[in-house]
């Protein structure tokens, strides 16, 4: 009987149910008492006299068991590590209780619980080179602030945002729109893998579930929901980031948007949200000054090991990144040649390695073309 259940298991199983939205299954619940179980072992009639459920819902609600294996669903989430959270329980993302259609559950893999400050950054799966180096250096700066940065695993932006989160040992989240259970681009599995650990991995949507349109909406006001603001870094003007920006007004969150080349598609859409009021965002002190968070209420920067601190070397570089910053002691100026001279990178090496100080805003390029490190 549905009275053995409990009431996650209840949960479980009503957010299961094809065709209905998670504001018909909020109204079920609350018409019924609040209790996921008694929604299970209610009549058809009293059922279909809650708006939004009609007799197709309420047969599948009421033979559950016909349409959905429980016993399957539970294994599947011992098996690769994941648990269902809900709106009672504290890791629940807590902006996202506050949207108008708040999914009643979660499923999670990683036990990152959500207790700092989320900020999304999305755009294009189409992307140029400028896109990913911005979204990347936010990805960075959000993660070594103490942000957790947020964004859909997609390709593209979303990808850069991650990455830049995960290279300074940062906290990030990817909101899914398919089940958990799948990887979507499959070329992003070790991502994936990467942010389990060090993060988590969301959906709404039950094991096995396919993407669809309906489902990456879904996925996107999730994303918008659970975050104090949402960066738009590139977009085309029907891109499904511009669904993310829509859903942060309707929400009430920050928006921002990075300006991009007028003569690229990829921008058109980030241009037409600062036309239409987003805050152009050029560095993340403008969206730090608009936060305006109050003392004690922005999150804690990640530390340094003490070994860096004393040896006055940043935390997080790479081999090649160290012996490059290592050649600035003392606030030398240096060409491209100098260093390649002292470090014996090849020009290719030290043309990634600068590119990557520069977006750790470590060192800066003058006009003249040498290097110095920033104060």
């Amino acid at each position: 009987m549905s009275s053995e259940l409990t009431g996650r298991q209840a949960l479980l199983v009503l957010n299961a149910v094809p065709n209905i939205g998670p504001i018909t299954l909020n109204r079920l619940l609350e018409e019924l008492g609040g209790d996921p179980r008694s929604v299970l072992t209610a009549p058809r009639r009293q059922l279909e006299a809650v708006k939004g459920v009609g007799p197709v819902i309420a047969e599948t609600i009421t033979n559950w068991r016909e349409h959905f294996d429980l016993a399957r669903e539970e294994e599947r989430m011992a098996k690769s590590g994941a648990d269902f959270i809900t709106s009672d329980d504290s890791v629940y993302p807590k902006l996202l209780k506050e949207i108008h259609d708040p999914p009643i559950g979660l499923y999670r893999k990683g036990r990152f619980d959500f207790s700092r400050p989320n900020v999304a950054i999305v755009g294009s799966r189409r992307t140029t080179l400028y896109g990913q180096s911005v979204a990347k250096r936010f990805g960075m700066e959000l993660g070594r602030l103490g942000f957790c940065v947020v964004s859909g695993l997609a390709r593209g932006i979303d990808t850069a945002a991650h990455e830049g989160a995960l290279s300074v040992g940062g906290k990030t989240a990817a909101v899914l729109g398919t089940g958990i259970d799948l990887i979507y681009p499959p070329e992003n599995l070790e991502l994936y893998r990467r942010i389990e650990a060090e993060g988590a991995i969301l959906s709404e949507f039950p094991f096995g579930r396919r993407a669809d349109r309906q489902s990456f909406a879904m996925r996107n006001r999730i994303v918008a929901g659970m975050c104090e603001a949402i960066v738009v870094v590139e977009s085309d003007v029907d891109g499904g980031a511009m669904i993310t920006a829509r859903f942060a007004g309707e929400q009430g969150r920050l928006l921002f948007a990075v300006p991009g080349r007028i003569d690229q598609n990829t921008s058109a859409g980030c241009h037409q949200l600062i036309r239409d009021g987003a805050t152009l965002l050029t560095s993340i002190d403008d969206l730090l000054a608009e936060l305006n968070y109050l003392d004690g209420f922005r999150p804690q920067a990640i530390p340094q090991k003490e070994a860096e601190v004393e040896s006055g070397r940043p935390a997080n570089l790479t081999t090649e990144e160290a012996k490059v910053f290592e050649c600035f002691r003392g606030g030398s100026l240096l060409s491209p040649d100098a260093l390649g001279e002292q470090t014996g990178l090849t020009a290719a090496q030290l043309s990634v390695t600068l590119l990557m100080l520069e977006l750790k805003r470590l060192v800066a390029k003058r006009a003249d073309g040498t290097f110095e490190a920033r104060g």
